[in-house]
């Protein structure tokens, strides 16, 4: 995957995933991205937020930028448009939401999270949550690991200080559900998981075929494990520079660019893509 003249003229979607990526280290739009966006959406670009977040997060991030923006999130699970319609939907099976709860409890030190439609359900509690909770106006509520919310779940995602103790967790829901499910990290420490159908990349596939478009015609940029798939399907996928050494390790081929520290997505759309 090369970034040359003609991959960059065929290009008229750009997607990005947040945290890592488009956002600055403190999780928002630096003034400059925001300009960038902004001169992206004159020039006739469709913009993309893809994360994991969820839409009602993502919702308030597009409102800061002040553009009209596409929000592919839960890694895909859900996809609205520029008007907040949803155009696209998976869930986990309702069956299996349990079992997964299941594995994870046994150390009770995860954090569980549980995204349902528009609600944010949570096993615990602590400081990093309420604060992010917080900042960004989307609250939680405590649900009862017992008897796990398990209907129109997007994603479940457990979060823990050690990378390589999520792993071990990893692998068994891997050796448990197979391809059921869609186990990615999205940092180091937060393992996600969806149904197995969902990704990024599908989700992008899907905006690009609502506007008559294709994947050649889409660039996008990402950092985590939960972005391999959307970087393999764009034409033009950059990973950051920044990246866990398994991303890079994921994708040997695909151009590496600087960090969200230096807002280096906002640097390579001026330089490749705006006038």
């Amino acid at each position: 995957m090369t970034q040359d003249a003609n991959a960059i003229e065929q290009i008229s979607i750009v997607a990005s995933d947040l945290d890592g990526t488009l956002l600055a280290p403190d999780h928002q739009l630096s003034e400059y991205t925001k300009q960038t966006l902004k001169k992206l959406h004159e020039q006739g670009y469709t913009f993309i937020f893809a994360t994991g977040r969820n839409h009602i997060d993502v919702a308030y991030i597009r409102e800061t930028a002040g553009i009209p923006a596409y929000m592919i999130t839960s890694n895909g699970a859900r996809v609205h448009d520029q008007q907040d319609k949803l155009m696209h939907s998976e869930n986990v099976e309702p069956s299996l939401v349990q079992g997964i709860v299941d594995v994870i409890r046994k150390d009770p030190q995860i954090m569980i999270h549980i995204y349902q439609d528009d609600l944010w359900w949570v096993n615990q509690t602590d400081d990093k949550i309420l604060s992010f909770s917080e900042r960004s106006g989307f609250k939680f509520q405590l649900f009862n690991q017992d008897n796990a919310p398990s209907t129109d779940i997007a994603k479940l995602f457990f979060t823990h200080e050690s990378h390589e103790h999520l792993v071990t967790f990893e692998e068994e829901l891997n050796e448990k559900f197979g391809d059921q499910l869609n186990v990615a990290f999205s940092t180091p420490w937060c393992l996600e998981v969806m149904a197995g159908s969902v990704s990024k990349g599908h989700a992008l596939e899907v905006v690009a075929e609502s506007l008559g478009k294709k994947l050649e015609n889409c660039i996008a940029f990402g950092d985590g494990m939960n972005d391999v798939e959307m970087l393999t399907a764009a034409a033009i996928g950059n990973v950051m520079g920044t990246s866990h050494p398994r991303v890079k390790a994921a994708l040997p081929n695909n151009p590496v660019i600087g960090s969200n520290e230096d807002d280096a997505v906002a640097h390579y759309l001026e330089q490749h893509l705006l006038d």
